[in-house]
């Protein structure tokens, strides 16, 4: 019979959650504590709503995260984030977020499960954040176009699609470089350019990259946030249901992003 706040202090400790940089609404940890022993673990990338109701329809009482409850910063309880709150309290279900801590780990890393999901084998970082890397990054010899299919073919299994900036045929990718979510931005495109990366697969990014990519050389492949970030909460719901001794499942909820 495991607590919550005793497994959230496993999990903080194995992701470094103390040491690990991060955005302030991400408060990685136990956000919502809880009174029972936990008898079932589900997981979902975002707190919402759906997933807290798919939780409780599972039997759960402990949710795992990557984006939390107070994701969007302070907010007054009212409205929506209110019943969000209200409906962990009313069936006694404690959450626990993990946001960068998670993407950064060496075996839980949403990219490098990704990677792994995709076929590839990473052999360093990429898209550093302050004293981390949020992505993985490798070589390969790898048609583009089969690429971005072996994407899309995961995107779809969540609910999505992937899309590429402009693939020109017979473009082969020897050099990538993975960062889920919403990792694209100027540092990183400029990072990938020092590299030498060839291709970026990323969840979503803004019109701007990819007209930059192009003149950058670079493909980047846009498999969706919610997709890229199925893989991580997974992986951390598997190892907590095995220190607790009780089952997990996952709570899709595809947002179509």
């Amino acid at each position: 019979m495991t607590a919550a706040a005793d497994l959230a202090a496993s999990a903080d400790t194995l992701l470094r959650c103390r040491e690990i940089p991060d955005y302030a609404p991400a408060l990685n940890g136990l956000q919502v504590g809880n009174r029972a022993p936990v008898r079932r673990i589900a997981a979902a990338v975002d707190c919402s709503l759906r997933t807290i109701q798919g939780a409780i329809d599972a039997g759960a009482n402990l949710l795992v995260v990557h984006h939390g409850l107070f994701w969007s910063g302070l907010q007054p309880l009212t409205g929506a984030h209110l019943e969000r709150v209200r409906l962990l309290l009313t069936h006694d279900v404690a959450l626990y977020a993990a946001h960068l801590p998670l993407d950064a780990h060496e075996t839980m890393g949403n990219s490098l499960l990704l990677a792994q999901a995709l076929g590839l084998t990473p052999n360093g970082g990429f898209a550093r954040y302050q004293t981390i890397f949020c992505g993985v990054q490798g070589t390969a010899d790898i048609e583009t176009a089969a690429l971005v299919a072996a994407c899309d073919r995961f995107a779809s299994t969540h609910g999505g699609r992937a899309l590429a900036s402009s693939v020109t045929p017979g473009r082969r990718t020897r050099r990538w470089g993975i960062v889920t979510g919403a990792g694209i931005n100027a540092d990183t495109l400029r990072e990938a350019q020092d590299l030498g990366l060839d291709t970026v697969i990323t969840g979503e990014g803004p019109h701007w990259s990819a007209v930059d990519a192009e003149e950058k050389g670079l493909v980047i492949v846009y498999a969706g946030h919610y997709a890229t970030e199925t893989l991580g909460v997974q992986a951390l719901a598997a190892w907590m249901a095995e220190q607790s001794d009780v089952p997990w499942s996952f709570v899709a909820t595809p947002t179509g992003l």
